[in-house]
């Protein structure tokens, strides 16, 4: 090969050669596999965050969503991965007292903060408000989304309470009044392919202390 500036002689080839060879040969059997899939692995970050009262410390990818950290990492399977694109609600829990799509947020992001799913909200033993007006209203019929509807319709509640206006608001200068139709239109994120909307409805006008007006068919 001609040698000049910049170029590579038969020489150096075989040197590199040799090199790689004698690198392979001290990592042993399956050795540059590991080493290739080491240098491939995804970054990990450390995480602590309290659910359902207690803290947590995780280490994960950083493409891990929160509610998959929460029903693959800690076990928490009431929540329920529905659309997991955050159009469903099936996935619906409270951070920091506000609900959230756990679908759509990374856990990475959520460091410090306060999370709590259905089970955080009441036992079998020692239901919540709102889990016991769905019993007795039905407001479920398969279930699936009922832990999402349940998140969701604690923290409407709380909404209307904190003066928080929504897009039936009559006046968003004043307090929204709490109405089965601001709790209606509040609950529209949270899809029920059962159609237990009405019974929903009222369920939740139980735990405001209102009349459920206008929600039978």
């Amino acid at each position: 090969m001609t040698e000049g500036c910049g170029a590579i002689s038969r020489r150096d080839v075989l040197k590199t050669s040799a090199a790689g060879a004698a690198i392979a040969g001290s990592l042993g059997p399956g050795g540059m596999a590991m080493a290739q899939a080491g240098a491939n692995a995804p970054p990990h970050m450390p995480v602590r965050m309290e659910v359902n009262g207690k803290p947590v410390s995780l280490d994960l990818d950083t493409r891990t969503t929160l509610l998959d950290a929460l029903r693959e990492h800690l076990k928490f399977t009431g929540t329920k991965k529905g659309c997991d694109h955050g159009q469903c609600g099936a996935c619906t829990v409270i951070v920091n007292g506000r609900r959230i799509n756990s679908c759509l947020t990374l856990a990475v992001m959520h460091e410090g903060d306060t999370v709590t799913t259905i089970e955080g909200l009441g036992t079998p033993d020692n239901l919540h408000p709102m889990q016991a007006a769905f019993v007795a209203h039905d407001g479920y019929q398969c279930g699936y989304c009922t832990p999402g509807q349940i998140c969701s319709a604690v923290s409407v509640l709380e909404e209307i309470r904190a003066g928080i206006p929504s897009h039936v608001t009559q006046d968003i200068g004043k307090a929204p009044a709490m109405t089965t139709t601001e709790m209606r239109e509040r609950m529209s994120g949270n899809i029920c392919r059962c159609g237990a909307y009405s019974n929903i409805a009222e369920a939740m006008a139980d735990v405001a202390g209102v009349k459920a007006e206008g929600v039978k068919a």
